[in-house]
């Protein structure tokens, strides 16, 4: 993948984790009230910069994780078993 599609990714993945997370855990919070639909919006603003932040440091620290499961499994798969 280039670095511009990656970016592009995080920017799209990020923009509707930290709508979907703020609205719901807020709506969980106070309601469905118009005060939380006033308030969600700002909540959204906030999140969002900080879910990007996040996910550049988190998404290669997942992918490494991910490609050490999956050579682990593959490795033990291969492996004859005792008996």
């Amino acid at each position: 993948m280039n670095k511009k599609f990656i970016l592009l990714s995080q920017v799209f993945m990020t923009f509707m984790m930290a709508a979907s997370m703020s609205g719901l855990m807020s709506l969980f919070h106070s309601g469905l009230t118009m005060e939380w639909l006033a308030a969600w919006p700002l909540q959204f603003l906030i999140a969002w910069p900080i879910a990007f932040c996040l996910t550049m440091a988190a998404w290669p620290a997942a992918m490494k994780l991910a490609g050490a499961t999956l050579r682990a499994r593959s490795t033990s798969a291969a492996a004859p078993s005792e008996g």
